[in-house]
């Protein structure tokens, strides 16, 4: 823990970093080394704070509440296991069998399409958050548990960034005390309500809500999850995003997502759970969470030598709520840049970080969040469209290119006759889907009334 974490309440400690550190990427000899702060301590910040630690940066990694974790279903793509080096034994399922299950109940299943010897992981976020933590501080990163309160910017272009905080806690025991960081450049990846990007002013974005229950099951019950993760679609789950019941190590996860008023949340997660139905019954609810997850990225991502990552910068996709890799990957990516322009020119710059990080991030990622928009803006509109949806995800043609485009986070060229097929299919499902959407729209105001 950083030196300040145990500061007298009255005299807040400042950390300058001294400029004896040793020469790395970062810091070539007789260069001071890059001091950079990384607000936020999941999957964003813990990997940005390893690419920066790794490469020589002096990095302080602040996190208010390490032993807690953001609110989440757990599932992320095969490729970020290896990528990321992520321990198999982190996993807690293998799921090999995805069900969809549309307003009316039906549903598509996944599995037939899978490739051979793939699979989606399951994990806990307080398990990996951790873990990626860890190994940060095993690469130099220093770790403050402490809660950020204000950012005083700088006066001219050669002057630090001072973050204030509140430390948390000391090794000998909880302590609570106020400090100071004077940094060259900082990492935003505090969550959808990141105190950095209000300091800086980047501007606002929309918010959903993540509303879920882990609910341990009796033995039988867990059972039928042991690899299936099920979504669940329709107004009474969520008017603009899905419901889920992801499989975890002793128990399942069951929750809703929507941009919808925070008390309708309630409604809608007894919805989830009505819709589960016997599946889950006589299970126990041993944990209740819920957190703001961003429905498009922020305006401004990068303001001065301030640069946002995950949640922080809206990296979480609308038609999947997908968000763990992309945290993780941003954070790298934005870690890295700021090395390397610090090892080649002897500063962090807006150009540079602009540069070196958005410009590949949207090169490679812009297209595949707006792909995905596109789709929840065409089939989440109504249940009309959620029966459509679910019988387009039947297809086998729709499921290869899915996986092959979600396992590995690519966007997969498709095939001209194929994807005239799929049009020419879409059209019908949405024409055949009208008609069942409205009646399960008819009978959900009937039972409403009743």
């Amino acid at each position: 823990m950083a030196p300040a974490a145990a500061a007298c309440c009255h005299s807040p400690a400042r950390i300058a970093i001294s400029c004896s550190a040793t020469s790395s990427s970062a810091s070539p000899p007789g260069r001071s080394p890059l001091r950079v702060a990384v607000v936020g301590g999941g999957p964003a910040g813990a990997s940005a704070a390893e690419a920066l630690a790794s490469s020589g940066a002096r990095t302080f990694l602040l996190e208010r509440s390490p032993a807690g974790a953001k609110p989440c279903g757990g599932a992320i793509p095969l490729c970020m296991l290896d990528e990321f080096a992520i321990p198999r034994d982190l996993v807690d399922r293998r799921v090999t069998r995805m069900r969809v299950v549309s307003p009316s109940n039906l549903a598509a299943d996944f599995s037939r399409s899978l490739p051979p010897g793939a699979h989606i992981p399951m994990l806990r976020r307080e398990v990996l958050d951790s873990f990626l933590r860890r190994r940060a501080a095993e690469a130099g990163a220093e770790l403050v548990p402490g809660l950020v309160t204000s950012l005083s910017l700088p006066a001219t272009p050669a002057d630090p960034y001072r973050v204030h905080y509140i430390s948390s806690s000391s090794s000998s025991g909880s302590v609570q005390g106020r400090g100071v960081l004077e940094v060259d450049a900082v990492v935003g990846a505090d969550g959808a309500n990141s105190r950095v990007a209000r300091e800086v002013g980047a501007g606002e974005y929309t918010t959903a809500i993540a509303f879920q229950e882990r609910v341990r099951l009796p033995d039988a019950a867990m059972a039928y999850y042991d690899d299936l993760a099920e979504m669940y679609v329709g107004d009474d789950v969520s008017p603009d995003f899905y419901g889920w019941v992801f499989p975890k190590c002793d128990h399942v996860a069951v929750g809703t997502g929507t941009v919808a008023a925070k008390p309708d949340i309630k409604r809608l997660q007894y919805g989830i759970r009505a819709r589960a139905g016997g599946k889950i019954a006589g299970g126990r609810v041993v944990k209740v969470e819920a957190h703001p997850i961003p429905e498009h990225p922020r305006p401004r991502r990068v303001v001065g030598r301030v640069a946002l990552v995950g949640d922080a910068a809206g990296y979480v996709t609308r038609c999947s709520g997908e968000g763990i890799y992309f945290a993780a990957k941003s954070g790298r990516l934005c870690g890295r840049a700021m090395a390397e322009e610090w090892a080649r020119t002897g500063a962090v710059t807006e150009a540079g970080i602009r540069s070196g990080y958005l410009r590949r991030w949207d090169d490679e990622y812009l297209l595949m969040f707006r792909f995905l928009d596109l789709l929840q803006r065409v089939f989440y509109s109504g249940n009309a469209g959620r029966e459509a949806l679910v019988e387009m995800c039947a297809d086998e043609y729709v499921q290869r290119r899915t996986f092959e485009s979600y396992l590995y986070k690519r966007m997969v060229p498709g095939e001209p006759l194929g994807d005239l097929r799929l049009l020419w299919r879409t059209v019908g499902s949405m024409v055949r889907c009208g008609v069942i959407g409205r009646e399960v729209e008819r009978l959900r105001r009937l039972e409403l009334q009743a």
